[in-house]
């Protein structure tokens, strides 16, 4: 088995792939690149069990056959070629034998035999969306789920197909974003909650992507295949809940104000909150809010003054200001207006521009008890 492929494009893939790959495998073969060669159609998988990710690249060759390369020791020699033609060639003493223009560097591989195969999704649905979109409903939602083990239906994110929309969820019971796409649809109904790694993975390959990807999907596993590559992952089990019910309908105050501005502000305040609660005060009044925080420990405490916009009576709410800070930061509009109705129920922070046609974001923050 001998092939040839350019150094930087071998390197740029296996990069992508090599995400995949667990720092603690639990089978020694997983920490291997599975290189399986179809005359000039290399397909190179990675492996963690729950997700596993292959790519098709091109190599000049005329060859077939299967073997397992330490994924670790490869990547760090490609990482040090200039761009250059690298030619692979399988001895008999089970050694991979790489020449480049300099020198040769052998390396062990395994049996590819060995490597658990990739799961085939038994008649699955399936949709297709542009990847910038897909990337964009990741970044959007990602933030917000749990790391909370013993709620594992929290840890992902959850994806709604229909019809008439695509709507993507994520919390972590302190705060939530609803993501939604009314400019692209399913032919049917589904529901599934995708984990954060291979959602992680996703996001980086197709940040600015203009190609297509075909999302496919059954009660277990999802398969996401865009340009050469093809990732399919085991979804989290189990029924989200119902997000929708914590949601308040009525909320008649409305405060609008410059995102920026609320950003810098909060960021700053919060230096002064108490280190465990992150607790800061909002007290709107007029076209006036009032963001204050104390940390009586150790006497620290600042205020500032912002001009908004706001309808509504005088309130006075507070909020963890991490979790303020974390969702303005992941919001791109201009302004921004920030809907309660008590202050012992959620705010509803929503952009008031930036967006693309058909999108919506909802974001829902719990209030913290404020100790008068």
């Amino acid at each position: 088995m001998k092939f040839i492929v350019s150094s930087t494009y071998l390197l740029k893939q296996l990069q992508v792939l090599g995400g995949v790959i667990s720092n603690s495998n639990t089978l020694p073969i997983l920490d291997n690149f599975l290189f399986d060669l179809k005359k000039n159609q290399l397909t190179v998988s990675a492996s963690d069990l729950e997700t596993t990710m292959s790519a098709v690249l091109e190599v000049d060759s005329d060859n077939e056959g299967v073997i397992a390369v330490p994924a670790r020791l490869l990547l760090e020699t490609l990482k040090t070629f200039p761009e250059q033609p690298l030619t692979f060639v399988i001895e008999d003493n089970n050694t991979v034998e790489i020449s480049s223009n300099h020198g040769k560097y052998a390396l062990a591989y395994a049996d590819g035999a060995e490597f658990p195969k990739a799961v085939e999704l038994a008649s699955p649905s399936s949709t297709s969306l542009m990847g910038d979109i897909l990337a964009n409903a990741i970044n959007k939602t990602i933030f917000a789920a749990g790391n909370d083990d013993l709620r594992p239906v929290m840890s992902g994110v959850f994806f709604q197909f229909s019809p008439e929309n695509l709507t993507f969820v994520a919390t972590d019971a302190h705060k939530l974003v609803k993501y939604q796409r009314t400019d692209v649809n399913a032919s049917q109904v589904a529901e599934f909650i995708m984990p954060k790694k291979p959602l992680n993975l996703l996001k980086g390959i197709l940040a600015g992507s203009e190609e297509e990807v075909k999302i496919e999907y059954n009660e277990s596993n999802a398969k996401f295949s865009f340009d050469n590559t093809e990732l399919i992952c085991r979804l989290i089990d189990g029924k989200y809940p119902n997000y929708e019910a914590v949601i308040p309908k009525e909320n008649p105050n409305k405060l609008s104000i410059s995102r920026n501005q609320f950003l810098s502000s909060v960021r700053r305040v919060s230096i002064f909150s108490n280190k465990t609660t992150h607790q800061i005060r909002l007290k709107i009044a007029g076209a006036e809010l009032n963001i204050s925080a104390e940390d009586i420990d150790y006497s620290n405490k600042a205020e500032e003054r912002l001009t908004c916009s706001y309808q509504g009576d005088d309130m006075q709410i507070g909020f963890n200001s991490r979790f303020l800070v974390e969702m303005l930061g992941n919001l791109a509009s201009d302004d921004v207006s920030l809907e309660m109705s008590l202050p012992n129920r959620a705010g509803i922070l929503t952009p008031a521009d930036g967006l693309d046609e058909g999108e919506n974001i909802t974001m829902l923050v719990m209030p913290v008890m404020l100790n008068n």
